[in-house]
């Protein structure tokens, strides 16, 4: 029982170390990375987390996705009640580009491919048109399907 709770508080202090911080119910993560764009009369900063909330919006909005998938962190994050609107999403940002990979759950009789393509589309179309970034590549990982349900 001792070994139980021990490894259930060091996954906890893990956890912790990588949410961050959380302000207003939303993860924000107490290392944040920035993309910085200079205009006339200063500059602006896109972080991390926007970035990850952006590419969540645009995959969830196509046709044939059931939705993202976390890892487990984001999971026991979510009982807690930590939002993580970046759930599934993970990128390498440079000073002006950013590259993003998405994890995502399809629709069972949907068609995978076309789904892909259309994931990568709708996100770099997002990203590009909200923030002015260039998006580098979208990698989609199909991590899972949703079966339809037995009882119908």
């Amino acid at each position: 029982m001792q070994k139980n709770l021990s490894e259930i508080a060091l996954v906890f202090s893990m956890i912790c170390d990588t949410i961050g911080a959380v302000k207003e119910g939303i993860c924000v993560s107490e290392s944040k990375n920035y993309i910085k764009k200079e205009q006339e009369g200063g500059s602006v900063q896109i972080s991390e987390e926007v970035i990850a909330a952006i590419t969540a919006s645009a995959v969830k909005d196509v046709e044939g996705v059931y939705g993202l998938n976390g890892n487990l962190g984001n999971d026991i994050a979510s009982i807690f009640g930590v939002k993580n609107p970046g759930k599934g999403v993970k990128m390498v940002m440079t000073e002006n580009n950013v590259a993003v990979e998405c994890n995502v759950i399809v629709k069972y009789g949907q068609n995978i491919v076309e789904i892909a393509k259309a994931v990568q589309t709708n996100v770099a179309k997002a990203l590009e048109e909200m923030t002015g970034i260039h998006v580098d590549l979208v990698n989609v990982n199909i991590c899972g399907i949703t079966l339809p349900d037995a009882n119908k």
